[in-house]
């Protein structure tokens, strides 16, 4: 049987604190050992990508105890940030490093990140990027091998059609609370638009940056939407099903994606997306069958352009038909998990043999 060890950040099963990535990491490991391989599971504990002593202490701990010549699948998020452990270990193990997003594409990052993520991605046996734009930002970034770098965009799970409303006026926005997410821009849009009839559902954790949920609560009350705006914390399974179902459109102002998983989750659904040309998002949000797109991007940063897709929505019954029938169009064209998991299996079969 094929062994692999995974070593991920610890809590990605923790409800509190869903993510993009956390889905990956378990979906993955599920797959894997639905298709034959042996998965050994090394979470390990701290504040990742910014690592604590105790934290790379803990992760050397974990990597010594694998055993020599053992394929081992590490969380980008793990890896980019600790050369000393593993570029040495990457003498007698196989490392494949999965990046979900690559160090220096979110704004709170340092210069000094992208040399120590460059590191270890060059001693690493093979790079798995979770999507094509990844990809490219990893090889310009670093000149590494093109060979050597891989993609396994994330999958989606078949979901019924959301009925929407004839309004257009339910909001949907799934991310978490911070500052790279986009909120600061969400809503002073929504603001300009008092005067239409919506409403919006923030769907996402509240506890990373807990000054920011304070300031963006204060500027609700200050714009006058407070009553019109929804802080609903985190939700997943049902819950999170439910909030798609009740609403007519995505909305993602990220200042930085790479992939964007809630994207697809929602055009499975058959639900037009509005989100930010950045990164990855425009290949994630693609096209449908005829050529048309299941949604609309905006340049991020701008609450002012932001407002006008938002009021084109609002305002333009038409437009919202097309935008659905796309997004119904693009679903068809959705990959599921199981075909992330065969490109990842693929990818560890070459390392080991």
């Amino acid at each position: 049987m094929n062994a692999v060890h995974v070593v991920v950040p610890d809590g990605i099963d923790e409800p509190t604190r869903p993510s993009g990535g956390n889905v990956y990491d378990r979906r993955i490991c599920q797959g894997l050992a639905a298709d034959g391989w042996s998965v050994h599971e090394h979470p390990v504990p701290g504040s990742w990508p910014r690592p604590d002593r105790a934290a790379r202490a803990a992760l050397s701990e974990v990597v010594a105890k694998i055993p020599d010549g053992a394929v081992v699948l590490l969380d980008g998020l793990v890896a980019s940030t600790s050369p000393e452990t593993l570029v040495p270990e990457a003498r007698r193990l196989r490392l494949v490093v999965l990046v979900h997003m690559p160090l220096g594409v979110e704004p709170a990052d340092d210069g000094a990140a992208a040399a120590r993520e460059r590191a270890v991605l060059s001693a690493a046996a093979a790079v798995v990027a979770t999507s094509p734009w990844t990809r490219r930002r990893l090889l310009d970034r670093h000149a590494l091998r093109p060979s050597r770098v891989h993609v396994a965009e994330p999958g989606v799970d078949p979901a019924g059609l959301v009925p929407g409303t004839a309004s257009g006026g339910e909001l949907l926005c799934v991310a978490a609370v911070t500052q790279d997410k986009g909120h600061e821009v969400l809503l002073p849009a929504l603001a300009l638009l008092r005067d239409r009839p919506w409403r919006c559902v923030l769907v996402g954790t509240l506890d990373r940056e807990p000054d920011l949920v304070v300031r963006l609560r204060r500027r609700t009350w200050d714009d006058g939407i407070a009553e019109r705006v929804c802080f609903a914390g985190p939700r997943t399974g049902s819950d999170l099903d439910a909030a798609y179902a009740s609403a007519d459109v995505l909305v993602l102002p990220s200042r930085a994606e790479t992939f964007g998983m809630v994207v697809t989750e929602a055009l499975v659904r058959g639900l037009p997306v509005i989100a930010t040309a950045v990164g990855g998002l425009p290949e994630t949000l693609g096209r449908a069958a005829g050529g048309g797109r299941p949604g609309l991007l905006v340049p991020p940063d701008q609450p002012g352009a932001l407002a006008e897709a938002l009021s084109g929505w609002l305002d333009d019954a038409d437009l919202r038909q097309r935008l659905r029938r796309a997004a119904r169009a693009r679903r068809a064209a959705l990959p599921g998990w199981q075909t992330t998991t065969a490109r990842l299996s693929t990818v560890l079969t070459e390392v080991m043999t």
